[in-house]
């Protein structure tokens, strides 16, 4: 990964579509928070947006949610407020199949006037929970909340995103039960 990227996952949800706390759910004996955590582990700062004392990852700093249930905008505010380089790596805790060359691949993908930049899921559409962001945008998402709105996918107007294709199978999301039994389903079968 590249030194002038901070990392951050949002792991403040309720999983309320998993039914207990997806972070904590095992994937090859490992949580999917560490899952998540090492596609990100080349980032000289990560930072962890999480209630205080719910999760310890070495080498993270943990940044509460300073908008607690307002969703993964609210997440995205409080990363780029603790962003100490030009771009922040952000994703959630329920993309386990990410790789640090998932990361990579978007990183090359920048361009001087991009503000983020963002995987296309396998039906081409954007996925705004595992990109990179701008610095810039923290008033763009500050502006978003405090008109109500929660939507990631609206902090970047598509003419100012760069889109990356070819990145799907990464971009597995587990947001209930089943969904974490076919993905371990899948891991199985291709050992």
């Amino acid at each position: 990964m590249n030194p002038d990227f901070t990392a951050a996952i949002t792991a403040g949800g309720h999983s309320s579509r998993f039914g207990a706390d997806k972070a904590l759910a095992l994937l090859g004996g490992q949580p999917l928070l560490r899952h998540v955590a090492a596609s990100l582990q080349g980032c000289p700062t990560r930072l962890l947006i999480a209630p205080a004392g719910k999760y310890v990852l070495d080498g993270w700093a943990v940044i509460p949610d300073t908008r607690p249930g307002e969703g993964p905008l609210a997440g995205l505010e409080a990363a780029l407020r603790h962003t100490t380089t030009g771009w922040l790596a952000f994703t959630g805790v329920d993309l386990p199949a990410l790789t640090p060359d998932f990361w990579a691949t978007l990183a090359q993908a920048r361009t001087p006037d991009a503000l983020s930049v963002l995987p296309l899921d396998a039906e081409g559409r954007p996925q705004p929970l595992a990109g990179l962001y701008r610095r810039e945008l923290l008033e763009r998402v500050t502006e978003l909340l405090d008109g109500g709105e929660r939507r990631l996918k609206l902090a970047v107007s598509p003419k100012n995103s760069v889109l990356v294709n070819g990145l799907s199978p990464a971009l597995r999301n587990v947001n209930t039960p089943d969904d974490l039994a076919m993905l371990i389903a899948n891991t199985e079968l291709k050992t």
